[in-house]
């Protein structure tokens, strides 16, 4: 199964823990944290063990409920309140340093030069700071570097997929800091601590920016993420000032292996439609990551522009089946012209600055154009 561009697969979902929409979509699948395992084959279980070397430790009262974050609830809508204590107090330039983070507190002896990211999200973060990774994990849609970040990434080597992680690799690497997330591999934190020191965020996807600012905070770099994130507000705000009061709906539609996702508020791209802001439709209005809908639901998706991306190999989805449907037809934005193919790279798999800020040059010369 493909990864979802905020968390992991599905495939494990509990089936008792499915919310579905009560109006709107009859069977149409609200997915949040409910619906995400944790990827590399973890169970759901503990929080890592005792966090192991490099100065790693784990603190029961500093990691959150992981159930509660696993399966839905307040913790899901509340997680950027959850990271506000997250990072360190030093000074850049002072080492060691201590990082607090989603596992506990790791103690940073020097700047790290030798980095392995876990994630999109983390590679776009480190990428967007200068720095270039030693190792990476890729998705198992695309076995090679996000093309928008190739030119600045380096050549760092593969340590496996974000669902099935290579530890073996990661070590041979010998790495002084691994950036992750608690969602995505909390059972790997005990070893991946005893090989570097480890920092991981919560969630990928929605806490996109406080998760910029943690990455940052191993090299003393949060200033510099601050400014790029202020830049990335300015610009959005920019697009929404030159729209005024003609602000037309937005729905970011992906097909998937299996599915077809109307993303919702709590996504990577949920955030970047809010900053502008750009209106989503009523049935995208949630609290949630997606929507699911069936090919014969696609009409739920008609806003004044479409933008769909596609997970993978197109082959491997529904997408031709759908865009060459007569209901596809029938919708507005089809009609008028305003359905539109985006880099999923970038709106749905990046999880970064770097990505957002090509998510706001796309919107800007589709819905804005001019400014």
């Amino acid at each position: 199964m493909a990864p979802d561009s905020d968390g992991p697969t599905l495939a494990t979902r509990t089936p008792g823990r499915r919310r579905f929409l009560t109006a709107g979509v009859a069977g149409a699948a609200v997915l949040g944290l409910g619906g995400l395992l944790t990827a590399c084959g973890n169970s759901g279980g503990g929080g890592g063990g005792n966090g192991g070397g490099h100065g790693s430790k784990t603190g029961g009262g500093s990691s959150p409920d992981q159930k509660s974050v696993k399966q839905g609830g307040d913790d899901y809508a509340t997680v950027i309140e959850k990271m506000k204590d997250f990072g360190t107090d030093a000074a850049p330039g002072v080492y060691p340093r201590t990082i607090r983070h989603a596992m506990g507190e790791t103690v940073i002896p020097a700047r790290p030069t030798r980095v392995v990211v876990l994630d999109t999200g983390e590679l776009d973060n480190v990428v967007s700071l200068g720095i270039q990774p030693v190792g990476v994990v890729h998705t198992d849609g695309s076995k090679s570097l996000p093309s928008y970040l190739k030119d600045k990434a380096g050549n760092p080597a593969a340590v496996g997929t974000i669902n099935s992680l290579n530890l073996e690799a990661i070590a041979a690497l010998k790495p002084d800091l691994i950036l992750g997330s608690q969602l995505r591999a909390q059972d790997q934190y005990a070893q991946l601590s005893k090989i570097a020191p480890t920092v991981f965020s919560l969630r990928p996807g929605y806490p996109w920016k406080q998760n910029f600012l943690l990455n940052a905070s191993p090299f003393g770099l949060q200033a510099e993420a601050k400014t790029q994130l202020d830049a990335y507000q300015a610009a959005a705000a920019a697009i929404g000032a030159r729209l005024g009061d003609k602000r037309p709906t937005i729905t970011p539609l992906r097909f998937m292996p299996g599915r077809t996702r109307l993303y919702a508020e709590l996504s990577f791209i949920g955030t970047v439609l809010t900053d502008v802001p750009l209106p989503q439709p009523k049935i995208e209005q949630v609290k949630e990551l997606a929507v699911e809908v069936s090919p014969e639901q696609v009409d739920k998706a008609d806003a004044d522009w479409i933008f769909y991306g596609v997970y993978g190999s197109p082959s491997s989805t529904n997408q031709d089946a759908v865009l060459g449907g007569a209901l596809w037809k029938t919708l507005g934005a089809v009609k008028s012209g305003q359905a539109r193919p985006v880099s999923d790279e970038t709106w749905f798999l990046g999880l970064g600055v770097t990505a957002a800020n090509a998510v706001l040059a796309d919107l800007k010369g589709f819905v804005s154009p001019g400014s």
